[in-house]
């Protein structure tokens, strides 16, 4: 049996998955303020951004067994997400972690509620050990990272996901996966990001996978990466 199956971490995930349902209401709510910030000329990620404090807008169940399998198969030990919120992507994370023989989740978000019930979602499941919560701007909270990553997740405000994965790239190892979530209802917002990873002279081969809202999938492939060792961890 695997982590995913662990009776803590099953409960944790069907309640929060269940709870995450409910965000329609909080989008409901926030249409008068994007039809109101429309008129005013703002974006509607502007405009309903207060709101959206509340809101869970996960990945689903079907992308977090994906994406521990993802995990699995990278062997990945270090991961660092971007976007927290309250914690569902994480954990499926943190399992990959625990079951590839031990490591951690550096997550980060910026909104202190989230924060809170993000640890307290952790110490359910049992896995508060495998996870580094920073409290904070991504741009700050990850930086200078040192120590070999292997896989990176990114879900948190689009238009930093191209500038926290640049700011990463010096710990990235050579083979490393990185995940980028909701490419077809930001493709605007990430079309940069989608430019810079596909870039036939960049350091990534990445293409995009059908699962939820479409996930890119990149591998980090440096230059004379096939004769740079993996660092041994174990």
């Amino acid at each position: 049996m695997n982590t995913l199956g662990d009776r803590a971490v099953k409960n944790t995930l069907e309640r929060l998955h269940k709870r995450a349902a409910g965000d329609w209401r909080v989008f409901l709510r926030a249409v008068p303020r994007v039809i109101s910030g429309a008129l005013a000329g703002r974006g509607a990620v502007e405009s309903a951004k207060p709101l959206l404090r509340e809101a869970f807008i996960p990945i689903d169940a079907a992308q977090g067994r994906a994406i521990y399998q993802l995990a699995r198969a990278a062997g990945a030990r270090r991961i660092v997400e971007f976007g927290c919120s309250f914690g569902i992507s994480t954990i499926y994370l943190a399992a990959a972690v625990r079951d590839n023989g031990g490591g951690k989740v550096i997550t980060t978000e910026m909104e202190p509620n989230k924060v809170s019930q993000a640890l307290a979602n952790f110490e359910a499941a049992g896995l508060s050990g495998m996870i580094d919560l920073r409290a904070g701007d991504a741009l700050q909270t990850l930086a200078g990272l040192n120590d070999p990553v292997d896989l990176v997740f990114l879900d948190g405000w689009k238009e930093l996901c191209l500038p926290v994965l640049k700011q990463l790239e010096p710990a990235l190892r050579p083979n490393a996966v990185i995940l980028c979530d909701d490419m077809r209802a930001f493709r605007r917002t990430l079309k940069p990001y989608v430019d810079y990873v596909r870039s036939p002279y960049g350091p990534y081969v990445s293409m995009g996978l059908p699962l939820g809202d479409e996930l890119e999938f990149s591998v980090y492939q440096p230059p004379s990466a096939s004769s740079r060792p993996v660092p041994d961890r174990s």
